[in-house]
């Protein structure tokens, strides 16, 4: 409830007649609330003032200047009484919007700061979604609406919402004309790396986060920041020729041996085993998003890990029996299969892909491996068909054998071993 005395004043001024006067005694009672409220007290009185210049009584001619008025003494609030105030504006402006287009956009991006002070970064994003952009009124350049955009994309990342993120991003890039501006440019570049890794295309986020670790004007610190960040991706994508020329890049560079993540770099572009512990050290650094667990159980990282000792046994071995394999790359058993079936599994998908060379033989369980890498897709597409005519055979006998124990079980029978 306002103060008696803001309202008393408000009621007076609503029954002048004389509009020039009426203007004068707002802009002296909004002066005397700023000076003579404080707390909760001063958000209602200004919540009153509100509601009395834009009512009907008050033309949108003169309502311009007295929001003009408002919005620079909103400015100087504490975050709290912004947000409370600045959010009824809004709701009062949102029949009147066409006529107050500059009004309306300054006090969403005054209500959009104050958000982002108290880490609400969703409602930060949607109070600068509610800005007009497209009218004949207020004419919004291309370059000014990618600013705008990044903001919303900056927020909704903090949330870690990448699907509004992205949204906003693809308005960015429909945008007819390019982003010219330095600092714009770079916040699209990284805003476009987190979306990536949030979707875990780790190989397409490394790569635009060792842009942004190139990009000039950047301070030092954030180049080393975002050079870490395209290791830890390029550690996260799937073991192969891609990943290896990623790796290469990011070694090559002469700064990689001042990022903590250098060791493990080192050991992945040399191909070389990666113990328990330091993928646990690794681990430490990493996001939730890049733990997360995925269909099979298994996380992202310990699947990246598998792949790359995987490969980096290949380097030491010319065969080895998939139990030994499945020991090296710390598997377990876990439900029908054991750690070696699940090693086997690890590389025929691998050598299916084209991203390791080897032959499984699976009689003897022994895994043979060749240097170079395979890129034939004829030959995946002969192993894959003579994995389905394995499987089919298989199942017809399976099938057989189950016609004969139906139709003749005394013989089936006898014909069991005990």
């Amino acid at each position: 409830m306002a103060s008696q005395r803001v309202t008393t004043a408000l009621a007076a001024i609503e029954s002048t007649p004389h509009q020039s006067t009426k203007l004068q005694e707002y802009n002296t009672l909004l002066n005397d609330i700023v000076t003579s409220s404080s707390g909760d007290e001063l958000a209602q009185d200004i919540v009153y003032y509100l509601d009395s210049i834009l009512s009907e009584s008050i033309s949108i001619v003169a309502a311009r200047p007295l929001l003009d008025s408002f919005i620079a003494v909103l400015r100087k609030f504490d975050p709290e009484i912004k947000i409370k105030v600045g959010q009824h504006a809004v709701t009062l402006l949102q029949s009147r919007t066409t006529s107050v287009e500059e009004q309306d956009s300054q006090i969403r991006e005054i209500l959009a700061e104050a958000y982002e002070s108290q880490e609400e970064y969703t409602a930060a994003a949607r109070a600068l979604q509610g800005i007009t952009i497209d009218s004949s009124q207020r004419l919004v350049s291309d370059e000014d609406k990618a600013k705008l955009w990044i903001r919303i994309v900056r927020y909704y990342l903090e949330d870690e919402d990448t699907t509004s993120a992205e949204t906003f991003l693809n308005r960015i890039k429909n945008l007819p004309s390019k982003i010219q501006d330095h600092d714009a440019k770079l916040y699209f570049q990284l805003s476009q790396a987190r979306i990536l890794d949030a979707r875990r295309r780790f190989l397409d986020a490394s790569q635009e986060y060792f842009n942004v670790s190139l990009a000039e004007g950047v301070d030092e610190g954030d180049r080393l920041t975002a050079l870490s960040a395209a290791i830890r991706c390029a550690v996260l994508a799937p073991a192969g020729p891609q990943r290896w020329s990623t790796l290469s890049r990011l070694y090559k560079d002469d700064r990689a041996s001042s990022v903590d993540e250098f060791s493990i770099l080192e050991k992945m572009f040399l191909d070389r085993l990666l113990t328990a512990e330091e993928v646990a050290a690794f681990a430490k650094k990493l996001a939730p998003h890049q733990l997360a667990v995925t269909a099979d159980g298994a996380t992202v990282l310990d699947k990246a890990v598998i792949e790359h000792n995987l490969v980096a046994a290949s380097k030491l071995y010319e065969n080895i029996t998939a139990d030994a394999l499945g020991s090296i790359l710390g598997l377990q058993a876990s439900g029908d299969l054991s750690a070696g079936e699940k090693a086997e599994a690890y590389a025929a998908r691998m050598v299916e892909q084209g991203r390791l060379r080897g032959r499984i033989d699976q009689i003897d369980g022994i895994i043979s491996f060749e240097n170079g890498e395979i890129d034939d897709p004829t030959f995946r597409k002969s192993l894959r068909q003579w994995d389905l005519g394995v499987q089919k055979l298989s199942e017809d006998v399976e099938q057989v054998a189950s016609s004969i124990s139906e139709q003749f079980p005394e013989f089936a029978a006898g014909q069991m071993v005990h």
